[in-house]
């Protein structure tokens, strides 16, 4: 349904972007009315508000935007700790993901977005089985969010015609896109080359490009998958993927720890989006992504958390500042990134993936995602320098407003859309049952 309030922020500092930089205009007004931004100045705009907001001691900019998650396994949270990837992957998260229910998907798929946002995510991209309970969950939360039901095939005789993990990823496709007002989108998902075969990648990249889907892809995580890739098929992960159609619509793939130069000419001559999850690698020993040689090379790089087992929270505000702090030791090297480029892989980025127009920016026109950074915490006082207070110095707690589609979901510590007691049941249910 259709948000029709007109509020007006005042007194906040407001951060909207420039070609080449942030603007930080302070004492600012904001102007909302239902779904989209409609003013952005020192002056008070003309006109009466239902409702009046005084953000002084507040940074207003954009929602954050979570471009690689899967968001039930907030019920796996620390499962498998201090494991390289394969067998993280293999024998401890698997065999608990065969005990899950759909319910226990909706439960932790509430928790998720419990979790973020009350940390200023608004919207993020989701790989999962029962993904229907969890669009459901951010249709009612109000939220936005890419869903998809990720592909595998660990059966070299199944037809792909056959499979019911296609099956359910077109039946996703055609029931829930842009649904909830066009705040959930559907996506096409491979997993990765190492659970999938080349005629399965194939088919189903055929389906995607029919329908100009979005293919959302783990891509070349580890050197481990890197390699044995190059030596089943003589390919890399990009290389293969590519001569296999899966990058011919829009797509977008999580990691990229291991590429050659030739895998980023593939991803930036099909306009591949790279999802950079620097907590997630660095928890697995995969490595470092060379997000520098990246943006330099053209390519669109947004963030993501990965999932709860692998990180363990889905706090966009500690990606960023990792993603604003490993890169510069790695290359030893304080210029490699910057707050300005960390904030917009975070926002306009994470939209640009998700292909969402008019979002991701504090722009007169665009859908009002916004989400207040309070300055009244030790951690950010003094306010000297606000872009590099949010990458550098905010924390979680900082976060006291998350509004999205021009409706307030989180206030000062309130859930005003989620049952707060209703998922903390659920959840403790759900994990009892499962660790017993």
């Amino acid at each position: 349904m259709k948000y029709n309030m007109k509020t007006l922020f005042c007194n906040a500092t407001v951060l909207n972007f420039t070609e080449d930089n942030i603007n930080v205009a302070k004492n600012a007004f904001l102007a909302v009315d239902g779904e989209y931004i409609t003013y952005i100045g020192i002056e008070r705009p003309q006109g009466d508000f239902d409702v009046i907001k005084d953000m002084h001691g507040n940074i207003l900019m954009p929602g954050l935007y979570n471009c690689h998650t899967h968001s039930p396994m907030t019920l796996l949270r620390g499962v498998g700790s201090d494991l390289p990837l394969d067998k993280w992957l293999f024998e401890k998260i698997f065999p608990i993901e065969d005990k899950l229910t759909a319910e226990d998907i909706e439960a932790g798929s509430y928790l998720a977005l419990m979790e973020m946002v009350s940390s200023g995510t608004v919207s993020f991209s989701d790989m999962y089985f029962e993904p229907e309970r969890t669009c459901e969950a951010v249709g009612k939360a109000g939220l936005k969010a890419n869903i998809s039901r990720p592909v595998q095939c660990f059966d070299p005789q199944e037809n792909p015609a056959d499979s019911e993990r296609i099956r359910q990823s077109l039946s996703l496709f055609d029931n829930y896109h842009q649904s909830f007002d066009g705040r959930v989108l559907v996506d096409f998902c491979i997993h990765a080359e190492y659970t999938c075969d080349e005629k399965t990648t194939r088919y189903y990249s055929e389906l995607c490009n029919d329908r100009h889907g979005n293919m959302h892809i783990h891509l070349s995580e580890t050197e481990k998958e890197h390699n044995e890739c190059v030596a089943k098929y003589n390919k890399t992960p990009s290389q293969w993927f590519s001569s296999l159609g899966a990058f011919n619509s829009r797509a977008f793939a999580a990691h990229c720890v291991t590429l050659t130069d030739d895998d980023i000419e593939i991803l930036k001559s099909h306009n591949v989006s790279v999802v950079h999850n620097p907590t997630s690698n660095m928890k697995l020993g995969s490595g470092f992504a060379d997000i520098n040689k990246f943006m330099m090379s053209g390519l669109n790089v947004a963030l993501g958390t990965d999932g709860c087992a692998s990180n363990n929270n889905l706090d966009m505000l500690e990606e960023m500042h990792l993603a604003g702090v490993i890169h510069n030791g790695y290359h030893r090297d304080a210029t490699i990134m910057s707050a300005d480029k960390i904030i917009r892989m975070a926002t306009l980025n994470g939209a640009v993936l998700q292909g969402r127009e008019n979002c991701g920016e504090l722009k007169v026109g665009n859908k009002a995602d916004i989400i207040a950074v309070s300055l009244d915490s030790p951690n950010m006082i003094p306010c000297l320098d606000a872009v590099a207070a949010v990458v550098y110095s905010a924390g979680r707690s900082d976060v006291v407003m998350t509004m999205c589609d021009g409706k307030i979901l989180y206030e000062n510590g309130e859930y005003l859309t989620i049952d707060k007691e209703k998922v903390y049941f659920d959840v403790r249910k759900a994990v009892e049952r499962l660790y017993k």
